[in-house]
């Protein structure tokens, strides 16, 4: 993963290490579940309760290394998942576009995924994989941690010839829930 604490050039060097690693690594992991699994569902499936369960342990290093304040509004929440989390774990920042009159639904469009860096696409036999369903359970899990149901999936994917990668996230509560709540 992504650590970029500061601009010296040999730290930056160790950073690009170690995201190649973990995209490599991440490839070869997916390589595997799909030998294991038949079905491409049962591989997202999994990717997903993967990315669920590093979701809810690393809220915990975000909020002690980032230092964020308490967000006030669900599109606080989602700036920050693309301005903080995804720069700190992956050195990309994607564009946020809400897309509902509720303010309760966003999408997370990235120009550039690195986690398919080295695929140049998905084979014939695995149209309906999402290659990169990690990603939606690391943010489905660590937004639970915070106290924030969310919905989280792939709108649009480059491996599946998309001009771009969206991540949709629909937060299943009402922002005046989550007031109500709070005030009792």
């Amino acid at each position: 993963m992504v650590f970029l604490t500061n601009k010296n050039p040999c730290t930056e060097t160790k950073v690009m290490i170690k995201s190649e690693l973990f995209v490599l690594t991440y490839g070869a992991l997916v390589a595997q579940l799909c030998k294991d699994y038949e079905k491409d569902e049962d591989v997202n499936t999994c990717l997903d309760r993967m990315g669920y369960a590093i979701g809810i342990r690393l809220i915990d290093d975000f909020l002690a290394r980032s230092a964020v304040k308490r967000c006030r509004s669900y599109s606080e929440t989602a700036d920050m998942i693309a301005q903080v989390a995804f720069k700190m774990y992956l050195g990309v920042t994607p564009s946020v576009s809400c897309s509902s009159a509720a303010g309760n639904e966003f999408s997370l469009i990235l120009d550039k995924n690195p986690l398919v860096d080295f695929v140049e696409e998905l084979p014939a036999e695995r149209a309906s994989l999402c290659y990169c369903n990690l990603l939606c359970g690391v943010i489905r899990g660590a937004l639970e941690i915070v106290h924030l149901a969310a919905e989280v999936t792939f709108l649009q994917d480059r491996l599946k010839g998309d001009a771009v990668t969206e991540i949709g996230i629909t937060f299943l509560r009402k922002a005046e829930d989550r007031k109500h709540r709070r005030n009792k």
